[in-house]
């Protein structure tokens, strides 16, 4: 088992950058494939970013491919979504996610383990 916190949320303005960081719990976190995800008010939870347990592949959602990267850090048990050029459409709470799987999965429903989220607010 693992268990997700994420950090780094907050208020910033159109055309600002974030830095979103998710610690995990637990010796095996280098096993794990890791996923962000977004949900706004009144929309679903999507997909934003992925990648590999062993970092070797990654993958986007278009609507933030070439703003956004996904980065880990298996030493620091940590896993970080680096966003930048951010537009009121990137509101939303953003969520970490786990998996066993050791391929990076755009498929909420691979994932096992959740953190709480953390609220991302980009005004106009």
């Amino acid at each position: 088992q693992v268990q997700l916190v994420e950090s780094g949320g907050g208020l910033v303005q159109a055309g600002g950058s974030l830095r979103l960081s998710c610690a995990a719990s637990g010796r095996t976190f280098s096993s794990y494939s890791m996923g962000w995800f977004r949900q706004a008010p009144g929309k679903e939870r999507e997909f934003v970013a992925a990648i590999s347990w062993n970092d070797d592949s990654s993958y986007y959602a278009d609507s933030v491919k070439g703003r956004f990267t996904i980065s880990r850090d298996n030493a620091k048990n940590t896993v970080y979504l680096q966003m930048n050029s951010l537009n009121p459409e990137d509101t939303a709470v953003y969520y970490c996610a786990a998996t066993e799987r050791h391929y990076a999965s755009r498929n909420a429903a691979k994932y096992a383990y959740w953190g709480q989220g953390t609220q991302v607010t980009v005004s106009s």
